[in-house]
């Protein structure tokens, strides 16, 4: 195969060809779900675009440019840059309690040359690439061996541990899940998650019992939000009473009374599915949700037909990631599951959460595009 090594372009394609296989659906999809969050974050500021739904709009343009620039790059260099992408993420992540800003008690975010990181998002993606890069290049009948096994464990377990001192319970156990679901995904037996699944419930006591004090009270909360309405339960409070009181069809666009009172807090971040649900109301919600299925079920094509074990786990993976993101924060704001500070994909604003997932849909696509042009299972070493 003829590429320039460095930038992993494949010449046996020209520009429009790589264009021509572009899930345009996909992305078009997204653009909607972005404009949605623009317009909500506009209705937030009452009425201005400055300076969330302005950003939110820019990074999103900009991220949509980012995917076009990573699906023209072949497999083959992604899966070169896996490691190395994962292991300076984790060095960002290891300095966000030493040099981290702190906001509302905990530190999750680096300022770099003017910018605010938060390297929790960026490990969502480089997690998954490196359990990709690993699982395709490990042979099938070692998936499941201990020795080989301990690796992505270690893999998984470091950023999990790096979250939790932030602290920020939420994402660590996306980690979590987001590894384990890779495993599975790879072959690893499903008795060495029921095992796991046992040691989990024999530990679950003691890591209670290690949560930091407003950790468990978002439990207790969650547990009985009634409990104490004006406190801990406030803003579980709010937001089912701001999305009960929108109706079948709400109440209009910045008509919802709940966030125009300022009764509703964090409505730009992690309550923007309230905010929007609110104004648009139940059919709102469910035209939302149907956009997100339909990302979803297009990223789970793309794994489902994709040539190489690598970009198959890379689409599933990232599905699963999106999947977890999109399920966790309505789950949350509904009161399903406890407050833990996980954004809505396209809708919350924040830089870094836009720009991991513009990176996964980059990644997607890529394995996508290039269909056969891949390398084959076991053909890069593991650590080459």
């Amino acid at each position: 195969m003829s590429q320039l090594p460095i930038l992993g372009w494949d010449q046996q394609l020209t520009l429009l060809q790589k264009l021509w296989r572009v899930d345009w659906p996909l992305l078009a999809v997204a653009a909607i779900i972005a404009i949605i969050g623009t317009a909500t974050l506009y209705s937030v500021a009452g009425g201005s675009f400055q300076p969330l739904a302005e950003r939110h709009a820019f990074r999103f343009v900009l991220g949509l440019g980012l995917v076009l620039v990573m699906t023209l790059i072949t497999p083959r260099a992604w899966m070169a840059l896996a490691y190395p992408f994962y292991g300076a993420t984790l060095v960002l992540l290891a300095l966000v309690p030493v040099l981290g800003v702190e906001a509302l008690g905990a530190r999750r975010w680096l300022t770099m040359a003017g910018f605010s990181v938060q390297p929790s998002e960026l490990m969502k993606v480089a997690l998954v690439a490196a359990l990709a890069r690993y699982y395709h290049w490990l042979p099938a009948e070692r998936v499941s061996r201990p020795l080989w096994i301990l690796l992505p464990m270690a893999m998984i377990a470091v950023p999990v541990v790096l979250t939790l001192r932030q602290p920020d319970l939420g994402t660590g156990m996306l980690f979590l899940l987001i590894g384990t679901a890779i495993m599975f995904l790879a072959g690893v037996s499903w008795l060495l998650f029921a095992a796991a699944g046992a040691a989990s419930l024999i530990a679950l006591p003691y890591v209670l019992e290690g949560l930091h004090g407003y950790q468990r009270k978002r439990i207790e909360t969650f547990l009985d939000p009634d409990k104490d309405p004006l406190g801990a339960g406030y803003h579980i409070t709010q937001s089912k009473i701001a999305l009960g009181s929108g109706g079948l069809e709400g109440k209009g666009f910045m008509q919802g009374t709940q966030s125009r009172l300022e009764f509703l807090p964090e409505k730009h971040t992690d309550f923007a599915f309230t905010m929007f649900g609110e104004e648009w109301g139940f059919a709102g919600a469910i035209f939302l949700i149907a956009l997100y299925a339909f990302l979803l079920a297009q990223m789970l094509h793309m794994a489902w037909h994709a040539k190489s074990h690598f970009g198959r786990l890379i689409a599933a993976g990232l599905s699963m990631t999106l999947f977890a993101y999109v399920f966790i924060n309505i789950a949350m704001v509904t009161g399903l599951v406890p407050v833990v500070g996980v954004p809505l994909p396209l809708m919350s604003y924040g830089g870094s959460a836009m720009l991991s997932l513009m990176a996964a849909l980059g990644l997607a696509m890529s394995s996508h595009v290039h269909g056969r042009h891949y390398p084959r299972r076991n053909e890069i070493g593991p650590f080459c």
